[in-house]
């Protein structure tokens, strides 16, 4: 990778993304569009949170907040949550189920050469990416970073590709998918890069000038990235509907505990428990921290 710190300064290869949780104003809504237009599962409800997933793997929380509004334009904040799925006709079927349900909230399509992927948006203004990794050894690498690019991607297409009867029967609807990656609107890449790579630990994978940031652990494309395009120059986030935590799962404790420290001495404060590690980016975007269990 492109960057040249120890492997002691470094997350994990096998470190992953979590769930993602959004602060939502209308539970029952947002609860439905996940489910029956995303193709979610729900996995709990209890309360004020409902956690929903893909065999059994949490993948979005939603967390019942009616006292929060809507942040200002141009703050920071979730830009996309990305859903991975493992194969193209899950992808698909998820696909058709917002051209069918909520077609209003499909935003655009593209494919980057590492993947394929479908953009909408959800009733409360949370973007969301579904999509689709080629096999590693089709993306190209030059010094160190991997090659991305946004070319056109036929939704309609894709459908007739990969839509089946099977798939149309729900066929897909048990297989696994996970967040493959956690996208951020913050004020300036080079603050998101002293956090994300110097404290936290990722490598830089991919870098659009002073405009977007792209890191991973263990040479995947990206499992964060961090752009300004809405949001250049933005300050701490005030509490306000969206995102509400970013969850990272290490492998061990030895990580989880090498992370703490890591980010302690770069100056970030750590609410340690024992169990996991709690911290705030520079614009006060939530992380969680857990070792695998």
């Amino acid at each position: 990778m492109s960057d040249a710190s120890p492997a002691a300064d470094r997350l994990a290869a096998d470190t992953a993304m979590g769930a993602v949780t959004l602060l939502v104003g209308d539970l029952d809504a947002m609860t439905a569009y996940y489910r029956d237009v995303v193709t979610l599962s729900v996995l709990s409800a209890e309360g004020d949170t409902v956690t929903l997933g893909r065999a059994g793997r949490p993948l979005v929380v939603l967390r019942h907040e009616p006292a929060l509004r809507h942040a200002p334009g141009g703050s920071a904040g979730l830009f996309h949550t990305a859903i991975l799925f493992e194969t193209q006709a899950a992808l698909a079927a998820a696909l058709y189920s917002v051209a069918r349900r909520a077609p209003g909230t499909f935003t655009g399509s593209a494919d980057h050469l590492v993947s394929r992927a479908f953009y909408f948006t959800d009733p409360e203004g949370n973007g969301i990416e579904l999509y689709w990794d080629r096999a590693r050894t089709a993306w190209s690498w030059t010094h160190g970073q991997v090659e991305m690019a946004t070319l056109h991607l036929d939704p309609n297409a894709f459908l007739d590709e990969h839509l089946s009867d099977d798939v149309l029967a729900g066929g897909t609807a048990q297989e696994a998918a996970s967040i493959g990656h956690v996208h951020l609107s913050v004020g300036d890449v080079a603050t998101a890069r002293a956090f994300y790579v110097d404290a936290l630990g990722f490598d830089t994978t991919a870098e659009l000038g002073n405009t977007a940031l792209f890191v991973s652990a263990g040479g995947y494309h990206h499992h964060m990235a961090m752009n300004v395009w809405n949001s250049r120059g933005a300050g701490p986030r005030m509490p306000a509907l969206g995102l509400g935590r970013v969850d990272l799962t290490l492998p061990d404790a030895d990580g989880l505990g090498a992370l703490g420290e890591r980010l302690k001495h770069h100056g970030f404060a750590v609410r340690d428990d024992g169990r996991t590690l709690a911290f705030d980016d520079p614009w006060r975007n939530a992380i969680l921290a857990t070792a695998a269990s």
